[in-house]
């Protein structure tokens, strides 16, 4: 069976993490808020995301959550498992990131994670971690998912 990410201690080194490792990350409710403050950080005042009319009119009948901020949300859901609070280096990419399911005001969200291949950089002081993400919500319906690469200081290497 595959041992728990977040049953193991912050700041996991490259040489702690394992092909199988699971984690779930606490839920966050995206709030009105949220969508008004990613607007104003990035500029997309996309009617579908700002118009309550427009947006009823759509296949979603509602606004909806950008997909970047999804994805901007599970990177913070996944920092909170602390797992790579400290050791992680660089994000290295994003591969083949999925938008399945609108994420909607009033949706609580989650991340789960699965580590599938670890690959030693030693030449960069760590390792590379590859792990499927989803952002799940309260219904158990995955929003979004893809694979995510992130290099991760070794433990042989000091902070």
């Amino acid at each position: 069976m595959a041992e728990q990410l977040a049953s193991r201690t912050r700041g996991l080194t490259f040489e702690e993490f394992h092909v199988g490792d699971e984690a779930q990350s606490v839920g966050r409710t995206i709030t009105e808020t949220d969508i008004v403050q990613f607007s104003y950080l990035t500029g997309d005042w996309t009617q579908l995301h700002s118009d309550v009319e427009f947006a009823a009119k759509t296949p979603f009948q509602a606004r909806i959550a950008h997909g970047l901020l999804g994805l901007s949300m599970a990177s913070g859901l996944v920092a909170r498992l602390g797992v790579i609070e400290g050791t992680a280096l660089a994000f290295r990419g994003v591969d083949s990131w999925k938008f399945s399911r609108p994420i909607f005001i009033g949706d609580t969200v989650h991340v789960t994670t699965k580590v599938s291949e670890t690959k030693a950089m030693p030449r960069l002081g760590g390792g590379l971690v590859t792990m499927e993400v989803a952002v799940v919500n309260q219904k158990g319906e995955v929003c979004q998912r893809g694979v995510w690469e992130v290099l991760i200081r070794s433990g042989a290497t000091t902070p």
